[in-house]
């Protein structure tokens, strides 16, 4: 590990010392409001570089500090996003795709092999997080599944992962399980289900199919189907990690 990636490491575990165990209270899904559930609230968010809430934040800095034992340098290179800034994602991958000659419908399906629609993405709860490992010269794209199988870069890192994310309670959230439908395998994409599991608990209740077709601002909306919705939720939202449905 260079020294750069070593003293960042043990200034973000002796801040994580400074936070009074007391001070971290799991939410039950009644305290969770809808403007948190679709990225459109103020949550009171922790990090340097990245934004998750207070639970989850000492809970990484302490897999990170374990990761670091083993040369692991754990980084989190996504985390917390609001409604805008997925709306903002989602809508440049749409006008994008659309200009290369997609159909509406085809750049929408393209669009959620990866992309979340926003209000439905699982980063609006501040639990989620994408990772790599920072020791390694970066390729040019982060977050590909070759970069973490095989000979990739992140395989160490995965590798790890495997072993050890559930010791402080992060999952994989869309697994490798060939018959799981919904979005592709991302071997770098982790929750802290303490958490995230409350909150699904909660957005699970949501009219989504009013929430999606009613904002104009999300492009393409207007071809989301009662079917393409009710499809949508069960693969895409719903089919993840068993562990993170209970």
């Amino acid at each position: 590990m260079n020294r750069r990636n070593f003293l960042h490491l043990s200034l973000l575990s002796s801040a994580a010392g400074l936070l009074p165990f007391n001070s971290f209270s799991f939410l039950n899904s009644a305290e969770i409001s809808t403007e948190e559930l679709l990225g459109k609230g103020s949550p009171s968010l922790y990090g340097s570089g990245y934004q998750i809430r207070k639970e989850a934040y000492r809970a990484f800095l302490k897999m990170q500090k374990a990761a670091q034992t083993d040369g692991i340098a754990i980084q989190i290179v996504s985390s917390y996003r609001s409604f805008d800034h997925q709306k903002n994602i989602w809508n440049n991958k749409f006008k994008r795709f659309t200009q290369q000659g997609l159909s509406p419908v085809e750049a929408i399906e393209k669009i959620v092999e990866y992309s979340t629609i926003p209000g439905t993405s699982r980063h609006h709860w501040g639990t989620d997080i994408d990772i790599i490992d920072a020791n390694p010269k970066a390729p040019s794209s982060l977050l590909q599944p070759k970069n973490y199988y095989n000979k990739g870069v992140y395989t160490p890192l995965r590798e790890w992962m495997d072993k050890n994310s559930k010791k402080f309670d992060f999952y994989l959230v869309y697994t490798n399980d060939k018959s799981r439908k919904g979005f592709k395998h991302e071997p770098w994409h982790f929750s802290y289900s303490p958490l995230s599991i409350p909150y699904l608990k909660k957005y699970r209740k949501l009219d989504i199919d009013k929430v999606l077709k009613e904002d104009s601002e999300i492009r393409g909306n207007q071809n989301f189907s009662d079917t393409f919705i009710k499809n949508y939720v069960n693969e895409n939202v719903l089919d993840i990690n068993h562990s993170l449905l209970s």
